[in-house]
């Protein structure tokens, strides 16, 4: 089996993390499959920032990075086979994305500032919501589709997909459209997308509309032109 190193940026402390976090409490379970974990307590920078530390740290090129929120559980004892299943197919992976992309698209799943969800026939994956199981579920579409764009709630993929492709976390966007953006450099670099079938529980929905959010997405239309 390849290597698989879990990396998430947490305001928590250490003891916090693995004890009131809904990702801490789970990487002790899958610390039996040999997941490795790089992590980033009390952290209060951007998380590209921690993310490109992460891969820059990361010597083995064939090493899956697992980059994930630390609101998430993973209630899935296969999400490991599921993973590698996928980056066979793929070379990025994530839990919910869609198939197209629209001009000014503010999010993965909306087509305008007003959160019109797009056509659930471009959407794919499945996420669970909620404090624990069991729990709220969305079921967006049918999982391995090639993708345009992925939620940034988890993406994996190997080391060697941002080292030989010259991919980095953009650290401009510190919480809101480093993910957006991010799959726009894998598109620009014709890599594949797509959304695997793990079972995952997300704890919070996102922070659609904030200040901090449409100064995100100010700075993204700016990059993109669109």
């Amino acid at each position: 089996m390849l290597p698989v190193t879990i990396v998430s940026a947490t305001r928590y402390n250490q003891a916090s993390f693995f004890q009131n976090s809904a990702l801490g409490r789970c990487l002790q379970t899958y610390a039996a499959f040999g997941v490795k974990s790089r992590l980033f307590f009390e952290n209060k920078r951007g998380l590209g920032v921690c993310y490109n530390e992460a891969i820059a740290e990361t010597i083995d090129e064939e090493e899956i990075l697992v980059f994930v929120h630390d609101d998430v559980m993973i209630a899935d004892f296969f999400w490991v086979d599921k993973l590698m299943l996928g980056l066979s197919k793929f070379d990025v992976i994530g839990l919910a994305g869609n198939k197209r992309r629209v001009a000014r698209q503010p999010a993965w799943a909306f087509v305008d500032e007003n959160w019109t969800w797009d056509d659930r026939a471009n959407l794919s994956g499945i996420v669970g919501h909620g404090e624990g199981f069991p729990c709220n579920l969305d079921v967006y579409g049918d999982v391995f589709q090639p993708l345009k764009l992925l939620d940034g709630v988890l993406l994996a993929a190997k080391k060697k997909t941002f080292s030989r492709n010259g991919v980095r976390f953009d650290e401009q966007f510190k919480f809101h459209f480093y993910d957006m953006d991010i799959c726009r450099q894998f598109e620009e670099r014709n890599l594949s997308m797509a959304a695997a079938p793990m079972g995952v529980i997300h704890r919070s929905g996102g922070g659609f509309g904030g200040e901090e959010w449409r100064a995100g997405y100010q700075s993204y239309l700016e990059k993109w032109r669109d």
